[in-house]
């Protein structure tokens, strides 16, 4: 049986964790599912590193999409890999039974390493003087605690639960823990990105 690289696993882990997503293209006929990537152009770097690390399972490139909303046009970069039967395990770690809305997975605490705790950070979180908070604006608060709980557990680092709004919820990392963080994630994260985790006192 074939299976995904350690590595390779553990950055699809961490982009499923923000912005990635597992689906099938049409999902009466096909098996098995594809990941698709996509983020705003002021991220574009990332999505380019993310896509020379998974290239080997896509067959075509990064394309350029338009989205408009409240009459506000953006652009994003985008791209998804083929159908592989592989990541057939990691969606039904990470979605509910209806396969449309992801979760946290129950088996966090085994594959939250620091390569995809690394590209969390990278892909979807904001740092300011006093910490760093993780989006995940998407998940329910029973799955956001359980995060929570495998950062203080498995690496020590202490963070709280922030509502956005009021159903959309966030991770703040505290500052006395960034130092951990940096140990464990920087030899992760591109140097373009390294200002994510360093520029915060």
């Amino acid at each position: 049986m074939i299976v995904l690289p350690i590595y390779v696993k553990s950055v699809i882990v961490g982009i499923l964790l923000s912005d990635g997503n597992l689906s099938l293209a049409k999902p009466r006929f096909a098996e098995n599912p594809h990941l698709t990537f996509k983020q705003g152009l002021n991220n574009s770097k990332y999505v380019l590193l993310v896509y020379s690390i998974l290239a080997h399972y896509c067959n075509v490139y990064p394309s350029l999409v338009k989205s408009v909303r409240k009459n506000k046009v953006s652009y994003a970069l985008y791209f998804r890999t083929r159908g592989l039967p592989y990541l057939n395990e990691l969606r039904s770690l990470f979605y509910i039974e209806n396969y449309v809305e992801k979760e946290i997975p129950e088996d966090i605490y085994n594959i939250l390493n620091p390569v995809a705790l690394a590209h969390i950070i990278m892909g979807d979180r904001s740092a300011n003087k006093f910490g760093l908070i993780i989006y995940t604006d998407s998940y329910k608060i029973i799955d956001v605690v359980r995060l929570i709980n495998v950062l203080k557990i498995r690496y020590n680092i202490d963070s709280t639960l922030r509502f956005h709004t009021p159903s959309q919820l966030r991770i703040y990392i505290r500052q006395r823990s960034m130092p951990i963080l940096r140990v464990l994630v920087k030899p992760h994260i591109t140097e373009s990105m390294l200002y994510k985790i360093i520029n915060v006192y």
